[in-house]
């Protein structure tokens, strides 16, 4: 007996640390419990009471996850899964100037090896610095900034084993059209699963009209197969908190991915 291959659902979200925040985060773990993603990726949580707070609400969904940090979480980084997670390390990019308050945030990267049904697949959540400049020039000061940090990325990425699939997630505070990103994406062998998008991932505002997609799932599928993507932004639409009161999840949207082999 035979029926059509169950897809690999996947998103990544940045949740934004600031504002109602646990009143969102009550709706979103809502949404991943009722959505069952095999797997989450979660930038900006912050804190380990927000985490303890996500497990309380979508954790029956998802019954493995990672996050370091006594209080604050180490690069605001949660990983969810309904597999196994066999390991996770988080790895902190290096603090360099301009000084910034961001700083206090220790940004890196989690990389993970999870049990998917079938086979291992190798995870990373990330979320790189931000341009405060706005320009994403090569020679601009944080463009520096945010191309050491995929340096140290693509060394974490070139220690997989090359036999896994590797699915790269996150908030790169970089365009798609970015040449250090598309650097980085052709060294390491990776395609952007939205390639050709137009559509930004970052919510539009008066002093933001026209924002680029900054948030990004890049693939690169192991010697064994390939894996056929199909992504569509989601938490686009005002959601209604606990109080009655209607917002946004956050000033991003969600990536929600599937995979075929």
């Amino acid at each position: 007996m035979t029926g059509a291959p169950t897809p690999l659902r996947l998103l990544t979200f940045n949740t934004l640390f600031k504002g109602d925040v646990r009143a969102r985060l009550r709706v979103l773990g809502a949404i991943l419990e009722r959505e069952r993603y095999d797997l989450v990726c979660l930038q900006e949580v912050m804190y380990r009471r927000n985490a303890r707070l996500l497990r309380r609400v979508a954790g029956a969904a998802y019954p493995y996850r990672a996050f370091t940090g006594a209080v604050a979480l180490r690069g605001g980084l949660m990983l969810l899964s309904r597999w196994p997670i066999r390991r996770c390390v988080f790895t902190r990019f290096a603090m360099t100037g301009p000084a910034r308050p961001e700083l206090l945030m220790r940004k890196g990267a989690q990389v993970a090896v999870v049990a998917l049904p079938g086979a291992d697949c190798a995870v990373v959540n990330t979320h790189l610095s931000a341009n405060r400049d706005g320009d994403w020039s090569p020679a601009n000061r944080y463009t520096r900034v945010q191309r050491g940090e995929l340096d140290r990325l693509g060394a974490l990425l070139s220690a997989i084993d090359p036999r896994l699939p590797l699915i790269v997630m996150g908030d790169f505070n970089l365009p798609r059209s970015s040449r250090v990103l598309a650097e980085f994406a052709a060294a390491q062998s990776l395609a952007d699963t939205m390639n050709g998008s137009r559509e930004p991932t970052y919510r539009p505002t008066p002093q933001f009209p026209s924002p680029p997609a900054f948030d990004h799932v890049l693939l690169r599928s192991a010697p064994a197969g390939d894996l056929k993507p199909r992504a569509r932004l989601v938490f686009q639409d005002a959601v209604t908190l606990p109080d009655g009161r209607s917002a946004y999840l956050s000033d991003h949207y969600g990536i929600e991915t599937e995979l075929l082999r």
